[in-house]
């Protein structure tokens, strides 16, 4: 059966679109986009007062399985994802085992296919084990359904393996995905260094530690003509880098995390454990850099860096709690209440930041609704108020620092192919 969405805001920064428009979804595909639409034997949803975008895709999420689904689960980390206006999730390969090898990344989308309630896109790893050493085998993996390779959770270790990562990568069509962190540089830190640390007592980690991986990354991709992608950037110095490399003609891309868009080193003072976080907190001018690295169109994707963990692992003194902040019920509300309500940036630079454009990086299907594409589809209330409420997440985990926090605006629909997965719609 098909679909009719009508009277919709349809927001497709794909197509120039901001208008009221209605939607027409036949075989899990958009059929026709226009003003007044008819059609018989189909379902019909009024969506008057509502805004209609692409469907959202988080390029960087930990669903945990396998090894750890006391964390989370594809299941339960795609019901999070759909409960969060997500109709794609990308997720990092730092599982137990490792997604190293192709038997790992499809028996991930096998989960999916199984119970899985949004689409699912493995990011393999770039090396064995994690270890830095020697390249996985990569041709395999995006035979099997890999589509980007990553040593998330740890930096590329060499020059020399991000070099030779980026040459094959080349070759099959996919970016690498770099956690720009020198260990040497972080030593062991638990929050950013400077003031804070120091009144908290606590080791920093300085932000030179993401600069120069940063800057090392920048230096590989123009050697190799590779296609780099910076995750969760954190500090003013990494963005401006960015900046100047973009500028330059690099092919690299980067994203930003709703918790370093909205919060600063300054959350730590309470000795919260959902406010550490890799990388930490940063200080109020990278915070406003960042803001600007939107603004400016430096920042490609907002990604949520969604990272689990059960509640008896944060429940420890700060120095000994894991890093990591989940994110994916939450993020498409910050950025709708923190960013766009206040002016920061339009709805459709929304749009663009979590479709349209990690779409294009990925190289998979969606960030658009033109005739013909898939029916992946998220419906804001610009208009929605509520109080962030941990315990009644999809979730397995409760590690968010935005508990109790009142928002405004959110997702209340989404559409898979043309299947309603989620709906809060009255």
């Amino acid at each position: 059966m098909g679909l009719l969405l009508r009277n919709g805001r349809v927001v497709d920064p794909s197509q120039g679109l901001d208008e009221s428009l209605d939607v027409l979804i036949e075989d899990g595909k958009i059929a026709r986009l226009e003003r007044r639409l008819t059609a018989q034997g189909v379902a019909s949803i009024d969506l008057r007062g509502k805004v209609l975008a692409p469907g959202f895709i988080d390029m960087h999420a930990h669903l945990r399985e396998p090894g750890e689904e006391w964390k989370e689960t594809v299941a339960s980390g795609t019901a999070a994802a759909a409960a969060g206006g997500f109709c794609s999730v990308a997720c990092m390969p730092n599982t137990n085992p490792v997604n190293d090898e192709r038997a790992v990344t499809e028996f991930i989308l096998g989960q999916a296919r199984k119970s899985g309630r949004v689409r699912v896109y493995p990011i393999a790893a770039v090396s064995k084990g994690l270890s830095g050493e020697e390249l996985a085998e990569m041709g395999d993996l995006v035979d099997g359904g890999a589509i980007a390779v990553s040593d998330d959770g740890k930096p590329v270790a060499s020059g020399r393996l991000l070099r030779l990562a980026l040459e094959y990568a080349r070759i099959f069509g996919i970016p690498v995905i770099d956690h720009c962190e020198d260990p040497d540089l972080s030593d062991g830190g638990v929050v950013n260094e400077g003031y804070i640390s120091t009144l908290l007592g606590l080791k920093g980690w300085n932000r030179t530690a993401e600069d120069t991986i940063v800057a090392r990354d920048i230096a590989m991709a123009a050697e190799t003509a590779g296609r780099i992608h910076i995750a969760h950037v954190s500090t003013e110095g990494s963005l401006e880098l960015i900046r100047r490399a973009r500028a330059g003609g690099v092919r690299v891309s980067c994203e930003v995390t709703p918790h370093h868009l909205t919060l600063t080193e300054e959350a730590c003072l309470t000795y919260d454990t959902t406010t550490k976080m890799n990388p930490p907190l940063r200080t109020g001018a990278d915070r406003e850099a960042l803001l600007e690295g939107l603004k400016d169109g430096t920042v490609d994707v907002i990604a949520t860096d969604h990272a689990p963990h059960h509640s008896d692992e944060k429940n420890v003194e700060f120095s000994r709690a894991p890093f990591g902040v989940i994110g994916l019920e939450t993020a498409v509300s910050l950025a709708l209440d923190r960013l766009v309500r206040p002016g920061m940036i339009s709805i459709g630079r929304m749009v663009e930041l979590m479709s349209v454009n990690p779409a294009r990086i990925l190289g998979v299907p969606g960030g658009t609704l033109k005739p013909g594409a898939p029916a992946d589809i998220t419906v804001l209330d610009l208009e929605r108020e509520f109080s962030v409420e941990p315990a009644r997440f999809h979730s397995l985990s409760r590690n968010t620092p935005f508990g109790g926090w009142s928002l405004r605006g959110g997702p209340v629909a989404t559409i898979v192919a043309g299947e309603i997965v989620h709906s809060s719609l009255d």
